[in-house]
């Protein structure tokens, strides 16, 4: 699709850069993750400082988030794609160089600033992710959106193959390094690259409706807390869950958690493909009530099939319903799209937290099966504010988005 006024080459470029960025993203934060054994044994990590190094992640990614839609408005889409760059290529450099540092102490330190980095790159970089997409192909925002998170998730579910290579070559930290050749050049395409720009929108400040004023924002990001629960709980504890609570392989339970990345990422495909003939509303519905199920299902996951199975159906049931969150909001805010998603990309990093560890203190005083049980009250609860949503903003004698 091209923008009236500019060579089609120069739009190509745009889109490039835009949804390269959404994978190499998807890429970077799962890169401790994806070597959080090599993390562990290089730097004799016991459980809880492996843990607690997502921590600084958590809060610089909210906080930067929070602020983004704010950058935005002052600094520009472009340079704020650019900072985020620059974030992830000093959370690279940070996480490869702790394969140099050989006291425990300082390396656990060195890996805490490497992901506070990466929680700063995450949080830049939601409002490029969901802003570039409605600009470049205005006639289909709802598809463009979901298209980018959807590429987010090919990079989320391809990292920790790619890393496996460079581990099992006993070159893990070629990894991190290869994220940061990568994040350099797109850098430098990205600087010379003429990107949309959405300085025709009139600033937050002089426009007539604040989003922050409006008890519709808050529902959106009441729908992204609750969203992000569900899916901290169903990924963050897939393995330890099917494996201390079902006593299943490990490599079962490692299949599970690829499974579920992988059938996100298709269900966003299917779903991309869908809203260029049907409207978002159904979807934002009908996600919502496939959660719910996954969550008083996985209770009988008591084989490696229905492990792996039920995790997939999480994975679709969760699929598109975050990017479609941003795509709504924006329709309602049209005004500040740099913003609303800039919260809604911190509602739900702030969420992911949050779920993770009250799962964790829970699991002190009650098993799993009822605790996954009682985690469908989160897509429920979802549910209702969804259709809330969808009845507030349907326009007079009109019908929901």
């Amino acid at each position: 699709m091209q923008e009236a006024g500019r060579p089609a080459a120069a739009v190509r470029m745009d889109v490039f850069v835009a949804y390269a960025a959404s994978v190499l993203q998807g890429l970077t934060i799962v890169s401790f993750p994806a070597l959080g054994d090599v993390l562990k044994e290089t730097q004799g990590l016991s459980d809880a400082q492996y843990g607690s190094i997502f921590l600084p992640q958590v809060v610089m990614a909210a906080t930067a988030a929070t602020a983004g839609g704010v950058l935005a408005r002052k600094v520009g889409l472009k340079t704020l794609l650019m900072l985020s760059l620059a974030a992830s290529v000093l959370c690279q450099l940070l996480l490869a160089g702790s394969a140099l540092v050989t006291t425990p102490d300082v390396g656990f330190l060195v890996i805490m600033a490497g992901t506070a980095l990466l929680g700063l790159a995450l949080g830049l970089f939601g409002a490029p992710l969901n802003s570039f997409p409605p600009l470049l192909f205005p006639r289909r925002k709802d598809a463009a959106v979901v298209a980018a998170h959807t590429l987010f998730g090919v990079g989320l579910a391809g990292g920790p193959l790619i890393a496996a290579q460079f581990v099992a070559g006993g070159l893990w930290y070629g990894f991190p390094l290869l994220l940061t050749a990568l994040a350099v050049a797109l850098a430098l395409l990205a600087s010379v690259t003429p990107m949309p720009r959405d300085g025709h929108v009139p600033d937050v400040a002089r426009s007539g409706s604040r989003p922050a004023a409006s008890p519709v924002f808050w529902l959106f990001v009441g729908i992204s807390m609750l969203y992000a629960f569900a899916e901290g709980t169903f990924s963050n504890w897939a393995v330890i869950y099917l494996r201390e609570g079902k006593g299943l392989d490990p490599a079962v339970a490692a299949a599970a958690l690829s499974v579920f990345w992988g059938a996100l990422v298709v269900g966003r495909l299917a779903v991309t493909a869908a809203l260029v003939r049907f409207p978002a509303a159904p979807f934002f519905v009908a996600l919502p009530v496939m959660m719910i199920a996954a969550f008083l299902l996985l209770p009988y996951a008591d084989t490696a099939g229905l492990g792996i199975g039920l995790f997939a159906f999480a994975g679709l049931a969760c699929s598109a319903f975050f990017p479609l969150t941003i795509t709504l909001v924006s329709e309602r805010f049209p005004q500040h799209v740099a913003f609303v998603s800039s919260l809604m990309i911190a509602a739900l990093m702030t969420g992911i937290g949050v779920g993770t560890f009250l799962l964790g203190a829970l699991r002190e005083e009650f098993a799993f099966e009822p605790l996954y049980r009682l985690s469908a009250i989160y897509p429920a609860g979802a549910l209702v504010l969804a259709v809330l949503v969808l009845v507030l903003s349907r326009p007079r004698g009109g019908t929901p988005p």
